[in-house]
């Protein structure tokens, strides 16, 4: 008995001082990374339906084709590790998405403008409203073939509309 006694508390002793490398306080497996909170990155969103995400100066999110319009330019600001928020610095307008999957750009910054970045297996990147869920699913944004926004309860991960590469301002 004494002996497991031992043991346990040697494998308990072990595991905090393994767990020491990572935050303090912080479960099995957790890490903190502050250095990514804050990350701000200037890109244009271009779908795998060949459009590029942009909100017009009415508030309007849609898809375009012409790459070098400037209601096209995102600013991407990491709130959290994998949480972005996403601003049209040419309109000013935080893109959102409401309860039910509408797509919209708001002024002010409310918890509708938080996204879930995900880097899929292709190269793409996925952005899931992180407030909104339906029927338990995510709700991703994702512009269709016209171009036209889809609404989030319609969408799902695998679906190569809701698939964005973040293009790089030249």
């Amino acid at each position: 008995m004494s002996r497991r006694l031992w043991l346990g508390l040697a494998w308990l002793l072990l595991a905090r001082a393994a767990g020491a490398a990572g935050t303090s306080g912080a479960p099995w497996g957790l890490r903190s990374y502050p250095h990514l909170e804050g990350d701000v990155r200037w890109r244009r969103l271009f779908s795998s339906t060949h459009f590029f995400l942009r909100v017009d100066p009415d508030g309007r999110v849609q898809g375009t084709r012409w790459r070098h319009g400037p209601d096209s330019i995102v600013e991407i600001r990491s709130v959290r590790v994998g949480v972005v928020v996403m601003k049209a610095v040419h309109a000013g307008f935080y893109v959102a998405m409401d309860q039910r999957g509408h797509v919209y750009g708001s002024r002010v910054y409310t918890g509708d403008c938080r996204f879930r970045e995900r880097i899929e297996e292709n190269g793409y990147n996925t952005y899931a409203a992180q407030h909104w869920r339906y029927r338990g699913r995510p709700m991703f944004l994702a512009l269709d073939g016209r171009g036209a926004p889809q609404r989030g309860r319609r969408t799902q991960r695998h679906h190569l509309s809701t698939h964005f590469l973040p293009v790089l301002i030249t």
